[in-house]
């Protein structure tokens, strides 16, 4: 079940034709407080109209829009009188349909580019003559579509936006998402709350407001049961359905054994008797059932359906134990959704435990994801609007298979000691440093690189610890971040020197795309 957010009445959709960046416009669009989706450009012309949305926007893809069986669209979707905003090849693609024409260009764009703007086009409100925009693009528009107007060009690409402000329709050959350009976020407000006319409803109180009467509609006077990781997103979740349901509410929570150091008692603390909330909280201690599930699988995805489909064995016991239970709740947000090929066209990047992971069979009767819309900087603030603790809010991100995928090839209960230990100094020496709540997510790894060293006058042959930083907004795109070379000069000396099994300690520059910000 998706909890929608009760707000369809101003909707924002995004048409995704595979580009990378679908789930950053989207993201943009909702800092401007308006709501949007993402849809599949396979989406039914019939179903778009029956959302009655504010506005549309074309995503950017990889294809070129004049090959045989390149994604497309009808020429109907621009006669809706619904405004349209195409970004890079949505741009191309609506010349195309509406009779202009696209061509392999000369000279490729791509990176940072300066574009002289039309100032008086309502996209270009407020921007400057000449801005920073991002350019990816092979393909160029060499003639317009009839009844538009060039609003900006580069000096190798004639048109770099176009309109047709009669019909509500506007091209951009750029991608205004990204915040390599400079005033994107500007244009983007300029089209969904000018052009389109949204007066900006989408805050976390509505959110929180709206999804406490569904699940007390959708829930009655049911049972569910939460998959409760003690992370952001299951606390959050928590958080919600205890307000809506209070004591319907029981948490399981699963120690598989691959949290971070003593985690599971963190947790219980909280979460538990005496803890900070009012609900039926279980903990399972499945250490032992994990590692033997894992013993000898090195794939990432097989590592990933093993842990996700043991999460829920796990909870189909519990429930049998508990009697009659009608839903299983999840703190699945939007990324994962995405990220795990559903709801658009981009590529499956990796399952996540709680969506591509499931098992074909489940032992309840429907699943609710309260938070399946949000993205992570929005869980943040639901919770904050729901009360909960900041400690909780802003605690480091922690996926759902947990340091099973920070382990590179098989898990055992020693490697988990060994990147236990050493994320546990890693984040102590970035908190004393008071970084920690400046750089976006960081965390320790165990490679399986052994390599030798010399300790003391031994020969020593031991494994890599990988130390890992990133900045991001949303977690769709993240750069590496720069901590103070003494930092990590102390972390690593550390690590090396109390950490046994460890005789090498390496940092990660590699930005996001193309690494993920997990290693698996």
């Amino acid at each position: 079940m998706e909890m929608k957010s009760g707000l369809s009445n101003e909707k924002v959709i995004v048409i995704d034709f595979g580009g990378q960046y679908n789930q950053l416009v989207a993201r943009r669009v909702r800092e401007c407080n308006v709501y949007c989706e993402i849809y599949s450009y396979k989406t039914d012309i019939e179903q778009i109209k029956a959302m009655n949305p504010k506005g549309i926007i074309l995503t950017g893809g990889p294809n070129s829009c004049y090959e045989q069986n390149a994604p497309s669209c009808t020429k109907e979707l621009f006669e809706l009188g619904i405004p349209v905003l195409g970004l890079c090849y949505g741009a191309q693609l609506m010349m195309l349909v509406l009779g202009g024409n696209v061509e392999r260009a000369a000279v490729r764009e791509y990176g940072k580019t300066q574009v002289h703007v039309d100032q008086s086009s309502p996209l270009f409100a407020g921007v400057e003559q000449e801005t920073v925009c991002w350019m990816s693009h092979f393909d160029y528009i060499s003639k317009i579509a009839p009844w538009f107007a060039v609003i900006a060009h580069t000096d190798h690409c004639p048109v770099a936006a176009a309109q047709c402000p009669d019909r509500k329709l506007y091209a951009i050959q750029f991608h205004p998402e990204v915040l390599h350009t400079v005033e994107g976020t500007k244009m983007l407000y300029n089209f969904v709350r000018g052009i389109c006319g949204c007066a900006g409803t989408w805050r976390m109180d509505s959110f929180v407001e709206e999804s406490v009467k569904k699940i007390r509609e959708k829930v009655g006077d049911g049972k569910v049961l939460l998959a409760l990781s003690g992370g952001v997103d299951s606390s959050v979740a928590a958080g919600l359905l205890s307000r809506a349901i209070g004591r319907q509410l029981t948490c399981v929570f699963v120690d598989h054994g691959l949290l971070r150091k003593n985690e599971g008692d963190e947790v219980e603390a909280v979460f538990g008797p005496g803890g900070d909330f009012d609900l039926n909280f279980i903990r399972v201690n499945a250490q032992e059932r994990y590692y033997g599930k894992l013993a000898g699988v090195t794939e990432p995805e097989q590592k990933r359906k093993i842990i996700g489909e043991e999460f829920i064995r796990v909870f189909e016991e519990e429930a049998k134990k508990i009697g009659a239970v009608d839903f299983l709740a999840q703190g699945t947000i939007y990324p994962d959704v995405v990220e795990s090929g559903f709801g658009g066209e981009s590529a499956v990047i990796k399952s996540h435990h709680n969506v591509g992971g499931l098992p074909d069979y489940v032992d309840f009767k429907e699943i609710i994801e309260p938070l399946r819309d949000l993205f992570k900087d929005e869980v943040r603030k639901a919770g904050l609007e729901l009360g909960l603790p900041e400690r909780l809010v802003f605690r480091q991100p922690f996926p759902g298979p947990g340091l099973g995928i920070r382990i590179i090839g098989e898990v055992t209960a020693e490697k988990v000691r060994i990147v236990q230990d050493a994320d546990a100094i890693y984040r102590e020496e970035i908190a004393k440093a008071g970084l920690d709540r400046s750089i976006g997510q960081y965390f320790a790894a165990l490679t399986n690189m052994r390599s030798v060293g010399v300790m003391g006058d031994e020969r020593t042959y031991d494994y890599a610890v990988a130390l890992r930083a990133v900045n991001t907004v949303d977690f769709m795109t993240a750069e590496c971040a720069e901590i103070p070379f003494v930092v990590l000069q102390t972390v690593m000396s550390r690590i090396i020197n109390e950490v046994r099994g460890v005789n090498r300690v390496v940092y990660d520059l590699t930005s996001k795309p193309p690494g993920t910000i997990e290693f698996e």
